[in-house]
């Protein structure tokens, strides 16, 4: 790294170019604040050689200043030393090398050089130590202004932007997790009920509880494979079909889907058995309770706003309020998958005499598509 960028503290700890650029910016403010303290000098001064000698010699004592100042900050947090230690000791260097600055200039300079005083009395040895220590402060304020200011709002943004990638990794993690959780409660409770439903065909229809027997396999080989949590709205729909037809099946005579599935909406990405649990309340809750014969539709369609919206409707009796059991299982992992997936989606619940409606309203601007492309 550059000797000049040892003006930098911390240089060595940042990428070469952000340093070079603190650098850059530190040195611009050391020399204009040297040129708005020549300003009023230059304008009161009959000549201006005794105004140039003070203000380089002044600036001189800055860069040395700026030397010695960021070693000292350097070394003192290599030391994981305090605030205060860090505070004292820089303190302690700006008055020593600007002391000697002024000491130097007036003992020795204007001696050497008369020319050089200027007007007023002779300076005595009290004033020049207190104007030295004046000048030290003054300009170990301007070296924390030009270079440690920016380093410490360059390393708080850095700690902010890491703490906000940690606090979201870690948000990410837990709702992963807490997907898992549910899905993994989702996965036996669908397993059981399908079960439930083929064992009445066990000893009514060998052959036909054979054949569903095969389709379930189908279906826990789609729902308990490895992929992705979301997944295209049409695997989820054709998924929904084979369970349709075991429960149809099941309750021949007495149950019917109807699909009414926009093609619109096939590719948008859903959460993996999202309805699953909506069609099983639609069909125990409602359409088996309807005399004469139950029906289920499955509806997609895209709303306003690029908006997903699915309903599944049954022409059951409906219930008396239009949240049926809210602590089923069902409904609950719905509602909390759609939480952790899409924040701003809403699952609605609408109940009436002529039957129950289940409407998920979602974001439809993410598609199968979209995520092989990314």
């Amino acid at each position: 790294m550059p000797l000049l960028l040892r003006l930098v503290p911390g240089a060595t700890s940042q990428p070469e170019a952000l340093a070079r650029r603190r650098l850059v910016t530190g040195l611009t403010i050391i020399v204009v604040s040297s040129l708005l303290q020549t300003v009023p000098n230059a304008l009161r001064a009959q000549s201006l050689l005794p105004v140039l000698v003070r203000s380089s010699w002044s600036l001189l004592d800055m860069l040395v200043l700026t030397v010695a100042l960021s070693s000292i900050y350097d070394w003192n947090q290599r030391r994981r030393a305090t605030n205060a230690t860090t505070l004292v000791s820089a303190l302690f260097v700006a008055a020593a090398i600007s002391t000697a600055f002024v000491a130097t200039y007036s003992l020795v300079l204007m001696k050497a050089y008369p020319f050089l005083r200027g007007e007023g009395p002779p300076r005595t040895m009290a004033f020049t130590m207190t104007f030295g220590l004046l000048v030290g402060m003054l300009h170990a304020g301007i070296w924390a202004l030009a270079f440690v200011f920016p380093y410490v709002a360059e390393d708080a943004r850095l700690r902010a932007m890491e703490a906000d990638k940690l606090r979201i990794e870690a948000e990410q993690l837990k709702s992963a997790a807490e997907l898992a959780r549910l899905r993994s409660q989702l996965e036996p409770h669908f397993l059981l009920n399908t079960l439930n439903a083929i064992a009445g065909l066990v000893t009514e229809d060998p052959r036909e509880a054979r054949r569903l027997i095969a389709c379930l396999g189908d279906l826990l080989r789609d729902s308990l494979s490895d992929a992705d949590e979301l997944q295209p709205l049409e695997d989820e729909v054709a998924w929904l079909r084979r369970y349709a037809q075991i429960l149809e099946s099941r309750h021949a005579g007495t149950l019917c889907f109807n699909w009414e599935i926009e093609p619109a909406v096939k590719r948008v990405l859903v959460p993996r058995l999202l309805l699953q649990p909506l069609v099983e309340n639609a069909v125990k809750h409602g359409a088996l309770r309807r005399r004469g014969g139950g029906i289920v539709t499955v509806r997609a369609a895209m709303g306003e706003a690029r908006r997903l919206i699915c309903t599944v409707e049954d022409n059951g009796p409906g219930l008396p309020d239009a949240e049926p059991r809210q602590g089923a299982f069902g409904l609950r992992s719905v509602r909390r998958r759609l939480e952790l997936k899409f924040p701003d989606a809403q699952l609605r619940m609408e109940s009436s005499e002529s039957g129950t409606r289940s409407i998920v309203d979602l974001p439809g601007g993410s598609t199968s598509i979209e995520k092989e492309l990314s």
